[in-house]
C-alpha cells in the first residue's frame, strides 16, 4: 500500500476511535453513580439513627461539661465548684445552655472538691410561655434552698473524722519529759500557773490542757508521741537566754534528753513534737537540726515556701487572742462594710493592700491602730481581712472567726491550720497577694446567698478556733491533739 493510501486509511479510521472512547467513558460513570448512591443512602440512615446507638436511654444523652449558665445560677455553680457529688442536669439547647433541673431524689453525700457534672443534652419543642415558667419554678427552688441541699460541710469527711476523733481520744497516749518545780529553767519547761494572754498564748494554752488531760501517760512504753515542753515564747522573754540564746538551748536541751533517755536515739526524734507559735520557733532549731527536719513541729508560722516547715510532717497551730465568754452572734443583715482591715506596715502585701484600697468607700482599710473599738469593726464587716505580715501568723483569722466575719486570706504558701481536717473553702476566701488590685471584684462576685452559707459555718467552725483552761471537747487544743494523732509514728518502737 502506497504512503497515500496509508495516510488516507489513517484519516478516515479517526472518527470511529472517538466513538469507541466516548462508549468506554459511559461505561465508566454508570458503576460510579451506583457507588454514589449507596454511600449516601447509608450516610443519611447512620445519620438518621446515631442517637439510638450513643444514647443510654431513650431521651438523654451524657457527657461531661462545664456549662456557661445565666447570672441567675452563679450561686449554684460556685456550690457545685466545690464538690465532687455527681448531680444529674438536663439542659435544654437553645441559644444558651440554662439548666433547668436538678435531680434531688437522692440523698446527698458530704461534698468534696472538684465535681465532675453529668449534663445531659435534649432540644425542647414546648413554647416560651412554658419555657419561662420552667425556668422560674427553678429559679424559686434554688432561691429557697430546701430541695438543694449542696451546702458545703466545714469538715472534709465528717463521718471520718468523728470516727478518728473517737478513737484518738481513747487510744492516744503522750509522755512529756518530766521537770520539777525547782528546775532552773521551769518557767520555760513547766505550764503557767496563771492564765496565758497575748498574742503567743496558744503555745501556753495547749502546755496547761495537755498536762491536766487524759492524754497523758507515765509509761512512755505505751507512749504514741513523747512531748519536748519546752516553750519558744518564754525562751525568747527569758533574760537568761533571749532570741540570741535559743538555738544554743534546744541543742543542749536534745542532748540532754537524748543522754538520760532512750526514746530519742531509737526513732531519731520522729515521734517527739513540740509547740512554737511565735515565728522565732522556725528559726530555734538551726543547732539541732535532727529537730527540724524529724519531729513533728506544731508552730503557727507554717509557710511552706521557706526553709524550716515541711507540710504533713509539721502542722499549723492557729495563732489566737484569748478572749473569754461565749462569742457574739451578729447577723449577715446589719454587717454593712464589705471588708476590714487595720494593722502595722511591715510586709509588701500590706502596703499594696493598704496603697489600693485605703479611700474605697466599701473596703476598710488602715495602716495604724483604730481609736475605735477593734471588735466593732470586726462585727460590722461581711469579710475580714486577713494579710501576711513579716510572718503569715497572725491573730487576725481567730478574731474573724470569734467575731462571726468570713476570713479573707492574703498570705501565699500559708498551710492553714487543721487544713488536713477542715474544708477552708466552705468559710473563708483565699485571695492570692497578686490579685490584690481585683480583691473588690472578687467579693462582690460572691452573691448574698452563698455569702450567708460562707457565714454561717464560721459560726459552726469557730468553736474549733477556741482555748479553754480546762479542753473543753472539739476546741483549739483537741483540734491540734488530732492533728498529732494523724501524724503519729506508723512504727511502734518497744
Amino acid at each position: 500500500m502506497s504512503i497515500m493510501a496509508r495516510s488516507l486509511l489513517s484519516i478516515t479510521s479517526f472518527p470511529s476511535s472517538r466513538r469507541n472512547l466516548s462508549e468506554l467513558k459511559g461505561l465508566f460513570w454508570i458503576p460510579t453513580g451506583f457507588l454514589l448512591g449507596i454511600y449516601f443512602f447509608i450516610f443519611f440512615h447512620v445519620s438518621s439513627t446515631m442517637k439510638l446507638v450513643v444514647r443510654d436511654y431513650p431521651h438523654h444523652t451524657h457527657f461531661y461539661i462545664t456549662p456557661k449558665l445565666s447570672s441567675s445560677f452563679n450561686n449554684i455553680t460556685s456550690l457545685a465548684a466545690n464538690s465532687s457529688r455527681k448531680y444529674v442536669v438536663q439542659i435544654d439547647q437553645r441559644d444558651e445552655i440554662e439548666i433547668l433541673h436538678f435531680n434531688t431524689s437522692e440523698p446527698l453525700l458530704i461534698p468534696r472538691p472538684e465535681p465532675e457534672i453529668i449534663a445531659s443534652t435534649e432540644r425542647n419543642e414546648s413554647s416560651d410561655d412554658i419555657y419561662t415558667q420552667r425556668f422560674r419554678r427553678v429559679d424559686q427552688e434554688i432561691t429557697k434552698g430546701e430541695e438543694l441541699k449542696i451546702e458545703e460541710d466545714i469538715f472534709h469527711d465528717r463521718n471520718l473524722f468523728l470516727e478518728d476523733y473517737k478513737e484518738m481520744n481513747s487510744s492516744l497516749k503522750i509522755f512529756v519529759y518530766p521537770h520539777k518545780p525547782n528546775h532552773p529553767f521551769a518557767n520555760v519547761l513547766l505550764p503557767y500557773k496563771f492564765e496565758p494572754g497575748g498574742n503567743y498564748a496558744s503555745e501556753s494554752y495547749f502546755k496547761k490542757a495537755l498536762m491536766t488531760s487524759h492524754f497523758i501517760t507515765n509509761d512512755p512504753s505505751e507512749a504514741d508521741l513523747f512531748f519536748l515542753p519546752f516553750s519558744i515564747a518564754s525562751l525568747r522573754h527569758d533574760k537568761r537566754v533571749g532570741v540570741g540564746g535559743i538555738q544554743d538551748f534546744i541543742r543542749d536541751y536534745i542532748y540532754e534528753i537524748s543522754h538520760e533517755y532512750p526514746y530519742w536515739n531509737r526513732s531519731g526524734g520522729a515521734d517527739h513534737f513540740y509547740v512554737a507559735c511565735h515565728s522565732i520557733g522556725k528559726m530555734a532549731m538551726e543547732k539541732a537540726v535532727e529537730v527540724r527536719g524529724n519531729a513533728i513541729q506544731l508552730v503557727c508560722s507554717s509557710n511552706y515556701f521557706l526553709q524550716g516547715y515541711v507540710p504533713h510532717k509539721d502542722a499549723s497551730v492557729p495563732q489566737i487572742w484569748p478572749r473569754q465568754g461565749d462569742p457574739p452572734n451578729q447577723p449577715p443583715s446589719k454587717r454593712k462594710t464589705l471588708a476590714f482591715y487595720a494593722g502595722a506596715m511591715n510586709s509588701r502585701v500590706r502596703e499594696s493592700l493598704v496603697g489600693l484600697w485605703k479611700n474605697d468607700s466599701e473596703i476598710s482599710v488602715h495602716q495604724n491602730r483604730l481609736k475605735t473599738p477593734y471588735h466593732e469593726s470586726l462585727l460590722g464587716s461581711k469579710f475580714c481581712i486577713h494579710a501576711k505580715g513579716f510572718e503569715v501568723n497572725t491573730a487576725r483569722i481567730g478574731d474573724a472567726l470569734y467575731y462571726g466575719c468570713v476570713p479573707v486570706i492574703l498570705a501565699d504558701h500559708y498551710d492553714l491550720p487543721f487544713a488536713d481536717t477542715l474544708n477552708w473553702k466552705s468559710f473563708s476566701v483565699v485571695v492570692s497577694t497578686a490579685d490584690i488590685p481585683e480583691l473588690k471584684k472578687i467579693l462582690k462576685e460572691i452573691e448574698f446567698e452563698e455569702y450567708v452559707k460562707l457565714q454561717k459555718n464560721v459560726m459552726e467552725v469557730r468553736n474549733h478556733f477556741q482555748w479553754h483552761t480546762f479542753a473543753v471537747n472539739y476546741d483549739a487544743f483537741y483540734m491540734v491533739m488530732y492533728e498529732l494523732w494523724l501524724r503519729r509514728t506508723t512504727i511502734r518502737v518497744y
